[in-house]
């Protein structure tokens, strides 16, 4: 027994040794693991729930009963001025280790893990302090633009040659980022500690029996909220069957990653339409539909004649001119309704 317990210290000082260095006073002691977490659900962000809130993505944790999903949530930094640099799993001397997140002025390394939300791997793409007020990028934040003003769209190119949804840094099918210059420095910056609403978040996950892996087998219901600690009602999302870990809100089609623009990460009608879909609709519903008219007329059916259906859209659609004025109905849901 006591043999068994030195050799796991040992393995433990491994792994402290071969990890990365980066929060190495914060990867979780106590426990050697040696089955890496589950990947990574798919799912689509909450509307953030007002100015001043930062997105901090879902992650695995480890329990007593195995691995349990922490919803992905919004929070509040403890002060102005702060990221947050998520945490992740590292494999090192055998084992898997746990690299707690922290917020500090600049985005550090968090293993390349693609969370998705403007945390794709290498710093963070989801918004950016102004002046002491955040400003959101609506290309891949959910925000609404009738509550939340300081915005601005900067599409994020995604130039990764394979994306999957591995949770891990190192070892057998994990990523294998390193850290850059950048992210060490970022690294030897003071730092702060996840917020008590953060902790207790965490703590409230690893109490519901439904967000273990061995129960919801990777795709939990309560995969994101839109407050810390709140699993249920308005602003909770579950997970969604998905290929990959972009975290794609629904109704986008896929798009080509290699060294191409990438719209996975961007939530529903964020910011509106752009003016090639918005173009798009119009040509769409302005086009007679020349094969009803050709049925029509082969029928005999002079109830509707050709003209009386200039602004149809294809088959399959809906009329808009009645329902949109202008002929335009956004994409998506309305704009700053929470999905689910």
């Amino acid at each position: 027994m006591r043999s068994a317990k030195l050799l796991r210290l040992v393995l433990m000082a491994l792994a402290v040794w071969a990890i990365p260095a980066v929060s190495q006073a914060q990867i979780a002691v106590g426990v050697a693991i040696h089955i890496g977490p589950p990947a990574l659900p798919v799912y689509v962000q909450p509307v953030c729930p007002g100015p001043g809130y930062l997105w901090t993505p879902g992650y695995w944790a480890y329990g007593p009963d195995g691995y349990y999903w922490v919803p992905g949530t919004w929070v509040e930094p403890p002060t102005v001025g702060l990221l947050w640099t998520p945490g992740y799993w590292g494999w090192g001397g055998g084992i898997y280790a746990w690299h707690a997140g922290y917020w500090g002025p600049h985005v550090g390394f968090y293993g390349g893990i693609n969370y998705g939300f403007g945390y794709g791997g290498v710093g963070f793409a989801g918004g950016e302090w102004r002046g002491g007020v955040f400003a959101y990028n609506r290309a891949v934040t959910n925000v609404n633009v009738t509550v939340i003003h300081n915005t601005y769209n900067t599409t994020v190119v995604n130039n990764n040659t394979t994306v999957n949804r591995v949770s891990f840094n190192g070892g057998n099918g994990g990523i294998t980022a390193r850290p850059t210059g950048a992210e060490l420095a970022a690294e030897r910056e003071g730092h702060t500690p996840a917020t008590a609403m953060q902790t207790q978040h965490e703590h409230l996950a690893s109490g519901n029996h439904a967000l273990l892996a061995s129960v919801n087998h990777g795709s939990p219901a309560v995969a994101a909220t839109a407050k810390p600690g709140v699993f249920k009602g308005e602003g909770v999302v579950a997970a969604r069957a998905g290929r990959t870990n972009e975290n794609r809100p629904p109704n986008k089609g896929t798009n080509a990653i290699n060294n191409r623009v990438s719209h996975d990460n961007r939530p529903p009608n964020a910011g509106g339409n752009r003016t090639g879909s918005t173009q798009n609709a119009k040509t769409a519903a302005n086009r007679p539909n020349t094969k009803s008219q050709e049925s029509n007329r082969a029928h005999g059916n002079s109830a509707h004649p050709p003209q009386t259906h200039a602004n149809r859209p294809p088959e399959g659609g809906k009329h808009q001119g009645s329902e949109h004025p202008g002929g335009e109905r956004p994409g998506g849901e309305h704009p700053g309704k929470p999905l689910r």
